[in-house]
């Protein structure tokens, strides 16, 4: 067995603070694939069973039991106790949480209480620009403000977010800043059309808010196509976005779906200031996470690949995502120190810098 003491969740999310039933406690295990086959349900499914697996033993349940059963187990705890045993269960040492999301999902303190971990606040940047818009009546207020909020975040946060990669490779991701012409002109549309709340889609504008986030020097998680699952977008309009912050100081991390996970790994291979997560990629794979993870390790050095569950609204997904891998981890790097590639002190080494050592030099943790 390879050891990880120390776990990273260097992408995540908050949980939900409120009880949920069979039919809510699906979709937010599904996270956009869509409702079952009729007399079916969303349990059966990767995750699904990989929850099941991993989650009830934490509860008090034997492994694999019905999914009736678990969650009258978790309503009888509550969810605050159910969390909290849930997250402590998962071996995760740090969290990197994602902030802005509409729902009412809990902090970086939050976090750190119920998992008896440490946790830090990842910005996520579009929902920062949708803030400074609620409160500035001016384009040139706006875009005052919204470059000091982007610098003020700086400040604390351990990094910046976005997900600017809509599926023709617009403005967002060219490689040069947006002049500030056109970028008066987007924020000035923006702002006349929108309403308190809306979230932001202006590609000049996502394109601006990336740019002055790289201006700070923090590092960058961006979505390698998008959030949601099961929708396939090329990233490959990354890679002239990629090639023109080399040299800049700022290091990109690329949060690549389950399939653009070998793009991802061949871009963190290209640059010096490139690394790739291996979480997503991993999370809704179940049993398969060793398959994905030695394609990971196939492509990318390893001090370029950072551990992460992806997981949110639910503490069942930081479970299985660092269940999976570890599990993964194990059975990869364990298989090649069984054939003699590996030695047993090079398969540790590596599984701590994926776990967490890469983490700890990419974002400055101590």
């Amino acid at each position: 067995m390879i050891d990880t003491p120390s776990l990273v969740d260097q992408y995540c999310h908050g949980v939900l603070r409120t009880e949920l039933g069979l039919a809510t406690f699906e979709a937010r295990l599904a996270r956009g694939e869509g409702a079952p086959a009729p007399g079916t349900t969303l349990f059966d499914t990767q995750t699904g069973f990989a929850v099941r697996r991993w989650c009830p033993p934490l509860l008090g349940l034997e492994p694999h039991c019905p999914p009736a059963r678990y969650l009258a187990r978790r309503r009888e705890l509550g969810v605050l106790e159910a969390g909290r045993r849930l997250l402590r269960g998962s071996g995760i040492t740090t969290y990197l949480v994602s902030s802005g999301l509409p729902d009412d999902l809990t902090g970086p303190e939050e976090m750190a209480v119920a998992g008896d971990a440490e946790a830090r606040e990842v910005v996520r940047l579009e929902p920062l620009a949708q803030q400074v818009a609620d409160t500035s009546g001016t384009v040139a207020s706006f875009l005052a403000n919204l470059a000091e909020s982007v610098h003020g975040a700086a400040a604390h946060a351990v990094a910046f977010a976005a997900a600017p990669s809509p599926a023709d490779g617009g403005p967002a991701l060219a490689p040069e800043p947006p002049g500030p012409g056109a970028v008066q002109g987007a924020a000035a549309r923006w702002l006349a059309r929108r309403r308190v709340g809306e979230e932001l889609t202006d590609p000049v504008l996502l394109g601006h808010l990336v740019w002055t986030a790289v201006a700070t020097g923090r590092p960058l998680q961006l979505h390698a196509g998008p959030e949601e699952p099961g929708v396939r977008t090329d990233p490959a309009p990354l890679t002239g976005f990629v090639r023109a912050t080399a040299g800049l100081g700022t290091d990109l991390v690329l949060l690549p779906g389950h399939f653009h996970h070998r793009h991802a790994a061949r871009l963190a291979a290209a640059h010096p200031h490139v690394y790739a997560d291996s979480g997503a990629a991993l999370a809704r794979t179940g049993a398969r996470a060793a398959a994905v993870l030695a394609d990971i390790l196939e492509l990318a050095p390893f001090g370029k690949i950072l551990f992460s569950t992806g997981a949110q609204s639910l503490p069942e997904l930081h479970v299985v995502g660092a269940h999976l891998f570890r599990e993964a981890l194990d059975r990869v790097l364990g298989a090649w120190v069984a054939e003699g590639a590996w030695s047993p002190a090079d398969a540790r080494r590596v599984a701590h810098l994926i776990a967490a050592d890469n983490a700890h030099r990419v974002y400055g943790l101590r």
